[in-house]
């Protein structure tokens, strides 16, 4: 066998160059295929994270000896059940109590200018009053219902609208029900196009972007949902003002840690407060708001995310509204896992350079990660930063998951 020439290092820096290149290239082409194609793939990756949430269900079901055709038509039955069913018992009371919410807004308006007025001093501008109390902010207070609104416009507009409205919400679960049947030849056919020396460490790096994934819709996602349903409920029992979809919109702003407890908190308030709740209802949505902060800090996330390094609430959140306003519904669809991509190979990026010869082995090598850090910095899990010493040194000790 021959030996190879050896190339001169001038030689692999242009290799390594073109080979950086061609990825970008490829991430441009990529970025305006899924921008031309984005209206047809909307059915297809909502099927695709449908069936990335339910697989490990149907490989544990399919461990038990059962099918996984089977497992897979079982999970998309109870599935498409369950969320039937919620919309079902849910959708009309959020309308009715939205509709209530927007009748009721220029006496909610009067009464909170009013409050500030005489407690202090504060005026609130006459044509902000007038713009709040307008047709224009009804409408789009109305407009917020989203799908109901497309469905009603589809039925609107003709048959064939109508028609071609319902397929494509049809599709979704067709897709989904072949991607979770075949998920895991799907997943040997995409492990076998990577070349085979480059193998092991793509499917390292996949799995820790799974991991974080899963981390973050799985895990978080569970927990917002329990949330919004228990906010919703109790706000309902309550009597607070338009409580359904109040307590969803505070149950689904806990997804931002401590700061969108307080801005729920700080909303429920202001709409108790302009429509002149009575001091039960103000002391009941207090101990609402203290029970399930409680249950969701001790109980909900420690049991169901874990302490695992996955990704930061506000690098998702960016994700999200960024892929939205780039892609629209794709984009969303998108935005955490490639955000999470992102982030695994930033942070192997970040560890890659630290054991360079360039960064050094000098005493502060490690530094310690304080949460802010971790909420904003693709960094590796180190010790916490009570473990500091009083001189500033940080202790050798192995990294820990946060």
């Amino acid at each position: 066998m021959k030996n190879l020439p050896t190339r001169t290092p001038q030689e692999q820096h242009v290799i390594a160059m073109a080979r950086w290149l061609l990825i970008a290239v490829f991430i441009v082409i990529g970025y305006l295929v899924v921008a031309w194609a984005a209206k047809i793939l909307g059915p297809i990756l909502a099927a695709l994270g449908i069936a990335y949430l339910l697989a490990p269900v149907a490989t544990k079901l399919q461990g038990l000896g059962m099918s996984r055709p089977a497992a897979a038509g079982l999970l998309l039955v109870v599935f498409l059940a369950v969320v039937t069913t919620a919309a079902v018992l849910l959708v009309p009371m959020v309308i009715h109590d939205l509709a209530d919410l927007i009748q009721d807004l220029p006496r909610l308006i009067d009464n909170l200018s009013a409050w500030l007025h005489n407690n202090f001093g504060v005026e609130v501008p006459a044509d902000w009053r007038a713009y709040l109390k307008s047709d224009e902010v009804r409408t789009a207070f109305s407009d917020a219902v989203g799908p109901l609104s497309e469905g009603a416009q589809a039925a609107v507009t003709g048959l064939l609208h109508l028609l071609a409205f319902l397929g494509e919400m049809l599709l979704i679960p067709v897709f989904a029900f072949y991607f979770l049947a075949d998920w895991d030849a799907l997943l040997r056919r995409i492990k076998h196009l990577v070349p085979p020396r480059r193998r092991a460490a793509v499917v390292d790096t996949a799995v820790e972007i799974d991991r974080v994934i899963a981390g973050w819709v799985r895990g978080q996602g569970i927990v917002v949902i329990c949330l919004m349903i228990l906010y919703a409920v109790a706000f309902e029992v309550l009597g607070v003002p338009g409580g359904m979809p109040l307590g969803l919109i505070v149950g689904g702003l806990t997804v931002i840690p401590f700061v969108g407890t307080f801005v729920g908190a700080g909303l429920t308030a202001a709409i108790m407060l302009a429509s002149s709740a009575a001091t039960s209802v103000w002391l009941g949505a207090g101990i609402v708001f203290l029970v399930l902060h409680l249950l969701e800090a001790a109980v909900l996330t420690p049991k169901i995310v874990g302490h695992r390094v996955g990704l930061s609430e506000s690098a998702a959140l960016f994700a999200v509204v960024a892929g939205g306003k780039l892609l629209g519904f794709v984009g969303v669809v998108l935005a955490v896992p490639l955000a999470a991509t992102v982030n695994v190979l930033l942070r192997k990026l970040v560890s890659y350079y630290e054991h360079t010869e360039f960064f050094g082995e000098e005493a502060d090598a490690h530094v310690a990660v304080s949460p802010a850090m971790a909420m904003i910095l693709p960094v590796e899990p180190t010790i916490s930063v009570s473990a500091v010493t009083e001189g500033g040194e940080v202790p050798a000790t192995t990294p820990t998951e946060r």
